[in-house]
């Protein structure tokens, strides 16, 4: 019976021991990506981990879950995100739910997959919600455009079961089934075949209803072309605008036997998500249906305002408050167009298939003069931001330890600028601070102030602060973006002009050597990992690089260099000179062969396999070609070699270099103001 009894006990030790493991798993994870640290005492607010839209929590299971320990003021849950936001009315009943639900394994109603919940106690809950977004110019979305007896007959019209008909060229695609009437599309050019008509036209029954479109006004031609897609649960369609030289203007889209959520994205990278009820009618005219793309992402739920239940037509809202899930069902969309017989002459040339630029492939060189260094950064740098700041915001989450570490140790009542402060993953760090953030790129800033916090565009080259008046200052991954040894160094004179006497400022840069004392950077380690996370990682973390890696623990004084400014590569760095030549392109994941070059940046959501086969020629950005063959863009760098960046510093009299170090892949200094 004792021993029984024992082993009784240490089961149940062993257990609060990998709750209590997880339940800080979920502190570090909640710090690391949304800057919000957990109490160690009771208060009345919650964080349930496990518990989030994410991951298939449902917001009325979970009300029925949190509710049943007292009254539930505010529950929180963030689109996308695994763990939700709890605020009782008082903190004996947020303590109670704690020891209840901490541990607790439950069901998830919609998909019978069993999970744990972890919970810690926070000191308030808050969760900025976006703006509420409005329709892309150019779009309409028509409620209970037919009755459920014609959908019913509409629906019933399309053979599924008869295979292959070449009449109606059926396909099952690997992410759908689609027929097409009057032409087909062809999905290997995007295009149709004008000269080939398929037999039969489209069917009858559609006849009515797009009389009544016409009349309407919803077109203005009669469609001569028919797409009809099915969709399980499950199943999406990339993201794409349909080919300008095969279609006239409106494309009207009809949803039946289930409700959907579509995105559109345009091209500066803002989103909007849009319910389209069943029995509704999507028309894209102008700029919604040449300018944006439009895709179905790939998942059995969709997140929902819960207070609509999907049954309303408008664009989702990221409110946190009022998200929920919604399962898909089967759902088919008939697509009308109009075939076009001229070149689409429309006002977008950089995504018009018909306008195709006459933009030349031409490398950029190394160059020789400001004006030419401004002119590569302009096009290299602050164009290539501006374009992919939202998917760049996505990948920049995690704080690096080090540069934690040095916030941390900064006095109380401090003030701080970050010169390049992307989209303000250190403005937060530490609340006893004064911070302020800077950044070339208006499209980050904006993101830093979407966060609340405190950021304004410049240049940093030229920071409109007065001199002296700031106790630090991080540069973190900015100035390796300037490419000549002049703007270099003048960008760390502009830092060391913002500071007091006394004053310190942290810099990083992306190192030359990715294999230091026989360990390979983070950088390099990935190279070898599965095919999908290789591509994540090259392309959310070549620039700014390595967000999310945990820097080497072991940190160095470095031996200072007394290479020159000028010509750092003569001293002993291995990179090749490329002045009087084409800048190269490196290849993601392999270590550096040259200290000036482009890197590329592959845009999240690109079709990958024009992405696979692109030639690496490279397309000015927002030109036809590099939306079209894939969008990828790349940044210019200058790669510092050992020793290089104390060197710059240390010509500076007005400074002291307090450390030098390596960290996975970056060279940092921490200098101080004399």
């Amino acid at each position: 019976m004792e021993l029984k009894t024992s082993k009784e006990h240490l089961k149940v030790q062993k257990m609060k021991k990998k709750v209590l493991r997880k339940q800080v798993r979920a502190q570090h994870t909640l710090m690391r990506h949304e800057g919000i640290e957990c109490s160690s005492h009771a208060t009345q607010s919650l964080v349930i981990a496990n518990a989030g839209l994410g991951n298939g929590m449902g917001r009325h299971q979970l009300l029925r879950i949190v509710g049943e320990y007292g009254l539930v003021e505010t529950l929180l849950m963030p689109p996308s995100k695994p763990y939700s936001f709890v605020k009782y009315g008082t903190t004996e009943e947020a303590k109670k739910a704690f020891d209840a639900l901490n541990g607790k394994e439950v069901t998830l109603e919609d998909c019978g997959q069993n999970i744990v919940l972890y919970i810690n106690f926070l000191e308030k809950v808050f969760w900025k919600n976006a703006v509420p977004t409005s329709l892309p110019p150019g779009l309409m979305v028509i409620e209970k455009v037919i009755s459920p007896e014609e959908e019913r007959r509409i629906l019933e019209s399309i053979d599924w079961i008869g295979g292959e008909d070449t009449q109606n060229a059926q396909k099952t695609l690997k992410h759908r089934r689609v027929k097409h009437f009057g032409y087909e599309f062809r999905y290997d050019n995007n295009n149709v075949d004008k000269d080939k008509p398929l037999p039969g036209g489209l069917p009858e029954i559609c006849d009515p209803f797009l009389e009544k479109c016409l009349k309407q006004g919803y077109i203005k031609h009669k469609p001569d072309q028919l797409t009809v897609n099915q969709y399980e649960p499950g199943q999406g369609i990339p993201p794409h605008i349909d080919t300008h030289s095969a279609f006239e203007d409106e494309i009207i889209s009809l949803s039946l036997g289930a409700e959907i959520v579509m995105d559109f994205k345009h091209p500066d990278g803002h989103t909007v998500a849009i319910m389209l009820p069943r029995c509704s009618l999507l028309v894209m005219a102008g700029e919604s249906r040449y300018l944006w793309t439009h895709g179905i992402t790939p998942r059995k739920y969709d997140v929902i305002q819960a207070s609509e239940l999907g049954q309303k037509v408008g664009t989702i809202t990221a409110d946190a408050g009022d998200l929920t899930l919604n399962r898909r069902e089967t759902r088919t969309s008939f697509t009308f167009r109009k075939v076009r017989r001229s070149p689409c002459n429309c006002i977008y040339p950089s995504v018009c298939d018909s306008q195709k630029g006459q933009q030349s492939r031409v490398q950029p060189s190394f160059p020789h003069n400001e004006m030419e260094a401004s002119k590569l950064e302009q096009e290299y740098v602050h164009r290539v931001y501006e374009e992919i700041a939202p998917h760049f915001s996505s990948t920049r989450h995690s704080p690096w330890p080090q540069i934690v570490e040095f916030l941390r140790s900064l006095p109380k009542g401090s003030i701080v600028a970050d010169v390049g402060c992307g989209n303000g993953k250190y403005l937060g760090i530490n609340e006893d601070l004064y911070m302020v953030g800077c950044d070339r790129s208006k499209n980050l800033v904006d993101i830093c102030g979407e966060k609340n916090l405190e950021a304004f565009v410049c240049d940093a080259l030229s920071v409109p602060m007065r001199s002296g008046s700031c106790d630090a200052c991080i540069s973190i991954a900015v100035i390796h973006h300037f490419s000549t040894a002049e703007r270099r160094l003048a960008t760390i004179r502009e830092l060391v002009r913002l500071l007091r006497p006394g004053g310190t400022a942290l810099i990083y840069v992306w190192a030359m050597e990715q294999e230091y004392k026989n360990q390979k950077s983070k950088y390099l380690k990935e190279k070898n990992g599965s095919k999908d996370k290789e591509e994540e990682i090259n392309t959310g973390m070549a620039q700014r690089p390595l967000s999310d890696q945990l820097p080497d623990s072991s940190s160095q004084d470095s031996v200072c260099s007394e290479r020159l400014l000028s010509d750092p590569k003569d001293k002993g760095c291995d990179a090749k000179p490329i002045a009087d030549s084409a800048l190269p392109i490196h290849t993601n994941r392999t270590s550096f062969h040259s200290q000036d070059l482009l890197v590329p940046w592959h845009l999240k959501g690109g079709p990958k396999k024009k992405r696979e086969s692109m030639d690496t020629g490279l397309f000015p950005v927002g030109s036809k070609e590099s939306q079209e063959l894939s969008p990828v863009f790349h940044r210019y760098y200058h790669v510092f070699c050992e020793g290089e960046l104390e060197a710059v510093c240390r010509s500076l009299d007005c400074v002291r270099v307090q450390r030098s170090y390596y960290d996975q892949g970056n060279w940092c200094v921490v200098l101080e103001k004399l």
